[in-house]
């Protein structure tokens, strides 16, 4: 698994979401932007799109672009409980977990 896999991307924005959600704070998009992540706006539009579409999160909405190149527009992002219960439940989830955990010890600023 590398720090780029779709899932450990989606076990890092769902476990934001997550903690904002716990703490009734609002979510910070430079937390979990593109950039935050290391990823290409185009791969986190999909991987946003996909959590949508799964029901893991809402508030967000995908406007139409010229060229068919898609956007993104965060208007209230959540996790849902299906994001939650994604999050603690699913098996390549705990993986990508088990590797950010083990990255995080071995790897200074990961």
């Amino acid at each position: 698994m590398a720090k780029d896999d779709y899932f450990v991307i989606v076990y890092r924005i769902l476990k934001y979401l997550y903690a904002c959600f716990k703490a009734g704070e609002k979510p910070d998009f430079s937390l979990f932007s593109p950039d935050a992540l290391g990823i290409n706006n185009g791969y986190w539009v999909n991987i946003i799109e996909s959590m949508s579409n799964e029901g893991y999160i809402s508030g967000v909405v995908f406007p139409s672009a010229v060229g068919g190149i898609k956007s993104v527009k965060i208007l209230d992002i959540k996790i849902t409980e299906k994001g939650i219960i994604f999050l603690e439940d699913n098996s390549k989830i705990k993986k990508a977990a088990e590797f950010l955990k083990y990255a995080s010890e071995i790897i200074p600023g990961f």
